[in-house]
């Protein structure tokens, strides 16, 4: 086969040299295996597929010089719209699988079912429309316990996504009840079937664990070397700027001071941890034995308009190194 190259090539300087041009040795003509195998392309960057008040996409690009290169897991107990989970995953550092908790049964059911069942769910959003009647039908199904309980999961996340991306302001807010009580946003155009993001997140989440639960299980699964981020609901600021509605139970003082216990253990093991939480004495006083870092972040849950604006947050880590 070489010689047959040899012979083939040969013939070509010839036609080159008879054409004016250089000739060249038969040794300085380097062979080389030909690859039919193309190259498998990077995965699509994946996104938060759910607005999420204190979510962090916003701070991202303050908070990410900050995280830890080398990590064995990544654990994230209250993982919300999952802002840095996806930048993590994004920049290839997610490389030892992860767990993400929440004690948001119908979030943490949106992730399962984009995980396994992403093309259905993308049939179901692609049936619902950006309607007020239609919404506020949509929003009700929760009113009827019985009813709502024979909704598949894949029928609960679709609900759930639509009326996340269609409410005000795109709040996730139960009652007392644990109804979902967001009026209408009226957006002209809200995108609640982002088909391409939604295949992208699925793969994100192929080897992730997803439990339903509260922040505390984090003890069970968290070892030396794993980097766990806690973004809690906010310590508040004033008594009328609590926000910690996204389930039916509050997450006052006590359990700011049970998160501030297992952070304690964590970094006993030999975590690499990262916290966020409100600019306040209470949680600057709690967290006095760690480096804290400022960050300024935009306000947009505010029905006065005049009232949004930056306002300071805390970034708590430990000492870890990579």
């Amino acid at each position: 086969m070489v010689e047959k190259n040899k012979h083939y090539f040969k013939n070509l300087q010839n036609d080159w040299v008879n054409r004016g041009g250089k000739s060249l040795k038969i040794s300085e003509i380097t062979f080389t295996k030909s690859n039919d195998k193309k190259k498998s392309k990077r995965n699509k960057d994946a996104y938060p597929f759910l607005k999420w008040a204190g979510g962090k996409r916003q701070l991202i690009p303050q908070m990410k010089k900050y995280f830890p290169q080398k990590f064995n897991k990544y654990i994230e107990p209250f993982v919300g719209g999952g802002a840095v989970f996806f930048e993590l995953y994004n920049a290839s550092l997610v490389k030892n699988g992860a767990i993400i908790i929440d004690k948001n049964k119908e979030l943490i059911n949106c992730y399962r079912v984009i995980k396994d069942n992403v093309n259905v769910l993308i049939k179901s959003l692609k049936k619902h429309k950006n309607d007020e009647d239609y919404y506020y039908r949509i929003r009700k199904l929760d009113r009827k316990p019985k009813k709502y309980k024979k909704l598949s999961d894949i029928e609960k996340a679709s609900r759930t996504i639509f009326l996340n991306r269609c409410c005000y302001n795109g709040l996730y807010r139960v009652n007392s009840k644990g109804q979902f009580n967001v009026p209408f946003g009226r957006y002209k155009n809200p995108t609640f079937c982002d088909e391409e993001n939604l295949k992208a997140v699925s793969i994100s989440l192929k080897n992730v664990k997803i439990i339903h639960d509260s922040f505390e299980v984090c003890l069970k699964y968290a070892e030396e070397g794993d980097f766990i981020y806690f973004d809690p609901p906010y310590f508040p600021l004033s008594e009328t700027s609590s926000f910690t509605s996204y389930t039916k139970e509050d997450f006052g003082i006590k359990y700011q001071k049970k998160l501030h216990q297992i952070f304690n253990e964590l970094n006993k093991r030999g975590c690499k941890l990262m916290l966020s939480n409100s600019y306040s004495n209470f949680i600057l006083d709690l967290y006095n034995d760690y480096e804290k870092i400022i960050l300024k972040a935009k306000r947009v849950i505010n029905c006065d308009s005049s009232k949004r604006g930056k306002i300071k947050e805390l970034l708590i880590i430990n000492d870890y190194k990579d």
